[in-house]
């Protein structure tokens, strides 16, 4: 059996492929489908400028991205090296190559599966189910854009995905492989085992003062007392600075008056509609023929409307709404293109409409349900919207304590106190920190931060005590220290742990004289077989290890069982060493659920394979050219 695995080492490395295409939502493929002139090339593809300014955006974009999956402790050295920076290069290569391609093949997506895709993303919903556009197009502000450029990225990118897609969709996962995949995972094997344990061999483990010196000298770093310092600390963040804002009662009515729209929810209508498709570049002979096939629907549902979600289910070429019974949830004006729109809010509720045409086809609707415009009470909205103003003013209010701060920090270098003071700060202590982040404290910890460490142990801070400078730990929040009291690294003597290390090298040489019996044990079975001392038979596979874990069970599913019974040892680590008798082999009973699913996850590994091979293809048919002295600039500095 794994025989064939080594000798279909091919297939074996498609199954240990971990890494997923990447997505392409939000980054847009425009950039990389026009030429562009500015700056000196650093690629070409299909004749198309990959230009210095589109690389440098590149490192920027993925500069952010790792600061925010890393945060504090993010280094932007990480993409200093040649090797990040061709990384980067390799992959707008590869999507330019690819936009190419989509343009070659005329790939499009239409303006429905856009609404439905922008729809259906997270987080743009309210809280009534309804589509939060105020929140759609702020998000997309924070990002420089808006909705008409938002959704020209998406269009393409959608695009680009219906390419990928295509060549994932032609991977063959042959019906061999599979089975002999699934047969490695049901394979049985009954075992026994035979534990040799090192505590029954500490009694003769004689220890010597010179074993316990060479252990302390080989072992130093466990003795080791890291240095400590005592520290006070202040800390300047928008949650400090909102704190010592008041608002007034008209503040919030004011806010409230000029931002009611945020507060109120328009008239939202519930439908369900049945879609008959008829393609832009239909006939008049298709056109007529869905026409009249919606008419038909039309007329059974005036003489029965309460057949609508059944006839929608059967009929309705709208796949998002179809398996729903046709049902589009709430929805608001802007939400659905015009003569849908149009028609929906001429309805009343429960009454079906006559066909409506749209670019999509022919539709039926029928409104289901109407829900009333509304708006929040200034008492129902008076603790956000304190919250919000006093978020707003302590925005406003930190550059300026910001740069008090970091001035009054560096002036007054004896104390906190003159800083405290100005800013109503709180000056805190901290006991024992140590040059780098203590784990079992959350790295947000302003004291806990690795840029914050590394500047209270500086030469001036420890020898002079002076302030540190004001330290950036996070998006607007600053940091400055003082050490109080400083312990230098230590080793503790050898009398004091004499005791701790006599226990280890008993453990250690118990461990030793068990695998040397363990070993000797081992080379008389496979001579002579026996199940003296043996545990009762087990009966383990890939899918159920039954307690045998690690080592161990890699070593008895790996063992030789063309001759059984077979033997394999294995150490175990802090406990002694164990030998294994597998005395059977079975089949195992097949498990179609799981043979199906194993096999649907493997086609979609070497469907991946396939992608990035296909990828490869089209940077070959675009004829690649690289301006490797453009990308051995120094990336942009991190902020």
């Amino acid at each position: 059996m794994f025989e064939y695995i080594r000798t279909h080492q091919r297939i074996m490395q498609l199954l240990l492929l971990l890494i997923i295409f990447p997505s392409f939502a939000f980054f847009g493929i425009e950039s990389f489908t026009r030429s562009n002139g500015s700056g000196t090339a650093v690629a070409t593809v299909a004749g198309q400028a990959i230009s210095q300014q589109e690389f440098d955006s590149a490192q920027r974009e993925q500069l952010d991205r790792l600061r925010q999956m890393y945060g504090p402790q993010f280094d932007s050295k990480m993409l200093s090296t040649p090797e990040a920076r061709q990384g980067i290069l390799d992959e707008l290569i590869s999507r330019k190559a690819m936009a190419v391609e989509v343009s070659n093949n005329h790939l499009s997506v239409t303006d429905q599966i856009l609404q439905q895709n922008i729809l259906s993303t997270p987080g743009l919903t309210k809280q009534d189910g309804s589509f939060d556009a105020d929140r759609y197009k702020n998000l997309l502000a924070a990002q420089g854009m808006n909705p008409a450029m938002y959704e020209q990225r998406l269009r393409q990118d959608l695009a680009l995905q219906q390419l990928l897609n295509a060549v994932q969709g032609t991977a063959i996962l042959p019906k061999t492989i599979a089975q002999h995949i699934a047969a490695i995972y049901e394979q049985e094997r009954e075992v026994q085992k035979l534990d040799f344990k090192a505590s029954d061999y500490t009694s003769q483990v004689k220890v010597t003062d010179a074993m316990l010196k060479a252990y302390y000298e080989k072992n130093a770093n466990q003795f080791e007392i890291p240095e400590l310092i005592k520290a006070e600390y202040v800390v300047l963040n928008d949650e400090v600075l909102s704190a010592q804002i008041t608002v007034s009662d008209a503040d919030i009515e004011s806010h409230y008056e000029q931002n009611k729209k945020t507060y109120s929810t328009e008239e939202q209508r519930r439908a369900s509609h049945i879609l008959i498709a008829v393609k832009k570049d239909a006939s008049d002979v298709e056109q007529k023929a869905s026409k009249a096939k919606a008419e038909n629907l039309l007329a059974q549902l005036r003489k029965n409307p309460e057949m609508f979600a059944k006839l929608a289910k059967e009929n309705s070429q709208d796949p998002g709404s179809a398996e729903r019974g046709g049902d589009l949830d709430f929805f608001g004006k802007g939400a659905m293109v015009k003569p849908f729109e149009d028609a929906v809010y001429k309805l009343k509720q429960s009454e079906v409409s006559d066909l409506v045409r749209s670019d999509f086809g022919f539709h039926i609707i029928q409104l289901t349900a109407i829900k009333p415009a509304s708006i929040k009470t200034l008492d129902e909205v008076k603790g956000q919207i304190s919250a919000e103003i006093k978020k707003q003013k302590a925005s406003k209010a930190y550059a300026e304590a910001a740069e008090t701060f970091t001035n009054t920090v560096y002036e007054q270098s004896d104390s906190l106190k003159a800083v405290a003071d100005k800013l109503k700060l709180k000056i805190e202590t901290v006991a024992s920190l140590s040059r780098q982040p203590n784990t079992a404290i959350p790295a947000s910890v302003p004291v806990n931060n690795a840029k914050f460490l590394k500047t209270i142990f500086s030469e001036d801070s420890l020898k002079k005590k002076h302030n540190t400078e004001a330290v950036e730990v996070a998006p607007r929040v600053l940091i400055a220290g003082r050490v109080l009291e400083y312990k230098a690294a230590s080793k503790r003597p050898l009398n004091e742990v004499k005791a701790l290390i006599e226990a280890k090298v008993i453990q250690v040489e118990a461990e030793v004289l068990a695998k040397k019996a363990g070993e000797s044990k081992l080379q008389a079975l496979k001579t002579t077989d026996s199940v003296i001392g043996f545990t009762e038979s087990k009966v383990i596979s890939r899918l159920k290890n039954q307690d045998v874990t690690g080592d161990a069970f890699a070593a008895v599913m790996k063992a030789d069982v063309q001759k059984l019974p077979a033997f394999v040892g294995v150490d175990v680590p802090g406990a002694g060493y164990a030998v294994y008798r597998i005395g059977k082999v079975n089949v195992g009973i097949p498990d179609q659920v799981r043979r199906t699913s194993e096999q649907q996850q493997i086609s979609n590994i070497i469907a991946q394979q396939d992608v990035y091979s296909y990828v490869d293809a089209l940077k070959q048919k675009a004829k690649v050219t690289t301006n490797k002295s453009s990308i051995s600039a120094n990336l942009p500095a991190a902020e």
